[in-house]
Parts: C-alpha cells; structure tokens; sequence
C-alpha cells in the first residue's frame, strides 16, 4: 500500500471523500471534539450530507470522553462513554470513597457537602437546562462557600463533571457552557466500550498504526495490542510502518480532494500521531498544533496541509505555510466561496 492509498482511505473513512448523514458520522468518529462548537459545526459541515444549522443539534449531546476531552457524540453513545465505573456508579449520588478529584490539593468540598450541593444543582435541572454561571449562583445561594465553588466548578471539570461522568447530566450542544439533565441508560462496562471504540477507530479512522492509536486514545502499546488481538484487523506495510484496518465496505476509487478547509481540532488532525502526521510536515507541525494546546484550522491541497485559516463575520484570513502558486490561491478561494455563501474578503498572509 502506498502513501496515497493511506490517505485516499483515511479521507474516505473519515466522511471528507464520501459524506454520510450527520449521527453516522458522529458514531463512526467517537464524536466531534468540541472545545469550540465553531469547529463542531464546520467538522460536520465538510463530512454530513444532511448538513442544517437549525438541525444539526438534534439526537446530539455533549461531554467528556475520549482523552478527557469535551466531545459532541450521539446522545444513543452515552452509555459508550459514560462508564460509570462499571455501572456500580451510575447516578449515585455518594461521594465517601476515594475519588481523582476529592484528592486533590484544596479541594474543599466534604462527601456530605457534595452530595447535598449535587442534590441541589440535579434538582434545579428539572426545570431545564441551566448555564454555569446560574448553577454557581443557585449554590452560592444554598450556602456555597468561594472554596466549594472552586472544587464544584473547578475549571477542568470538578463535581460538576463528576456528575457528568456519573451519568446525572451532560454540556448543552452550544458554545455558552450549560447544562442538562441526562436521559437514563445503561452503561457498558469499560473494558467492553473500549474495545468497540477501538473497533470504530480501526475501521472508520484507519488505516493507523499502533502509534496513531496510542495518541488518539492517550493509552499505552499494550493496550492497543490487546484491542488488535480481539478485533478482525488487517495488516499492510508501508514504508516500513505497519497499518492495521477493518474492513467496512467502502470503496476507495476517489481522488484526494484537491481542497479541503479543515476544523480546528479536526479528526484529521488528531486521529493520528502528530509527529509522524502524513499530512502535516514537521516544520509546519507548530502552525496548525500550538503551545497553548490549540488545534487550528488547516487548510489542505492535495492531502499535504499547507496553511491555516480563520473566518471573522465575513471576512476569511489565510495564512500560508510557504510560497503557493496563483492558481492555487484560485483554488483555495472557489472552495471558500463554494463553503460560505457570505465571504466578503478573503486576505493571504
């Protein structure tokens, strides 16, 4: 198999060559990462056939997931994602026992306090979806002190995303930080939804590497070895790297598109180890993955990604890796026009 071939695969896997409707993307990526939902929207704008600002939100919902990263997915996966250590935690509002977060420096909340500010903020939700900012205020007025607060909302997740995590309630699917009540679901045992993450990693992501799943799933070669031992993979050698796939009935006879305008925080980006991106060379690694953590919008020619860009009310700004030709300035400027109806600039840097 050639590097071409890898990518025509990965592209077609991945919706960008053969689109498919809106909750079969979702599933087959493991959700959307959703730190801005800006990029959730033009991810799936780019891969869904069903593509609708209005609808686009429906039979969606959004949470930690893979990597403890906030992630839009299909509200049918909860039970794919929140394990609820095996189920035994599954909205259980109890908080005696040793947890990552009341172990942590200051946490200031006592197992009694949490359940009683738990109790108070899963009461409030019933009647509808509530921002952050409410919920403080809501403890602040059942007697929440500036310490609990800290732990209840500390920035990286805290008891709220404990009670996420617990299956009680999941983000609202929009950019304002706010929450809901979770409908009820059975979690899948950990150790089984791992594995059929794998399978949809290893057939809708791939062809991949051990690597490339090690980076993706933040997990460890073993790990990956003992998903590829229980799943129906496939090996092909590629310049001396090994890439393992399922096969899932695709046909890979398209071209690799001449243009494509990326999300920040693409699958494409992050399903496969940076480092060793067959998009991305390495000089160009720290334009599209920043210090800050920050995965921005690549554009790409030809499968090889050669700069990023940012869209401002009507006005798109590209900035460019290296010298690219006028033509295919006229390239990346028809497809621009082609994905936003309303551009009004379009300025090179």
């Amino acid at each position: 198999m050639t590097l071409e071939e890898i990518k025509i695969r990965q592209l077609t896997n991945q919706h960008i060559i053969i689109p498919a409707d809106k909750l079969t993307v979702v599933r087959d990526l493991c959700g959307i990462q959703s730190q801005f939902m800006v990029n959730v929207m033009h991810s799936l704008k780019i891969r869904c056939t069903d593509y609708d600002e209005n609808t686009m939100k429906d039979g969606l919902v959004k949470n930690w997931t893979v990597r403890g990263t906030v992630h839009v997915f299909a509200e049918d996966d909860l039970p794919l994602f929140m394990h609820c250590n095996d189920g035994k935690d599954y909205r259980r509002n109890e908080w005696n026992g040793y947890t990552f977060w009341n172990q942590r420096d200051k946490w200031a909340l006592t197992p009694e306090r949490q359940k009683y500010f738990s109790e108070v903020i899963l009461t409030v939700l019933k009647d509808g979806p509530r921002t952050r900012e409410e919920l403080k205020e809501v403890c602040r007025i059942n007697g929440m002190t500036e310490e609990e607060e800290s732990s209840m909302f500390d920035p990286w997740g805290g008891g709220i995303r404990e009670l996420c995590e617990r299956g009680f309630m999941h983000y609202v699917v929009q950019e304002k930080k706010a929450f809901c009540l979770s409908p009820e679901f059975v979690p899948i045992p950990e150790k089984q939804a791992k594995l059929e993450l794998a399978r949809r990693y290893f057939t809708h992501m791939a062809p991949a590497t051990i690597h490339d799943a090690m980076y993706y799933f933040h997990t460890s070669a073993s790990q990956v070895k003992e998903w590829l031992s229980a799943l129906p993979v496939k090996a092909e050698e590629c310049e001396g790297k090994t890439y393992y796939c399922i096969e899932n009935g695709n046909i890979y006879g398209g071209n690799i598109p001449k243009c494509i305008f990326l999300a920040g925080f693409d699958q494409l980006m992050l399903a496969y180890d940076k480092k060793e991106s067959l998009y991305l060379k390495p000089e160009n690694m720290r334009g599209i993955f920043n210090l800050s953590g920050i995965v921005m919008p690549a554009i790409m020619l030809g499968g090889q990604v050669v700069g990023k860009w940012k869209k401002k009310n009507k006005k798109l700004s590209i900035e460019v890796f290296s010298d690219v030709s006028k033509k295919e300035k006229a390239l990346i400027k028809d497809k621009a026009e082609a994905l936003w109806s309303d551009i009004s600039s379009i300025d090179f840097a």
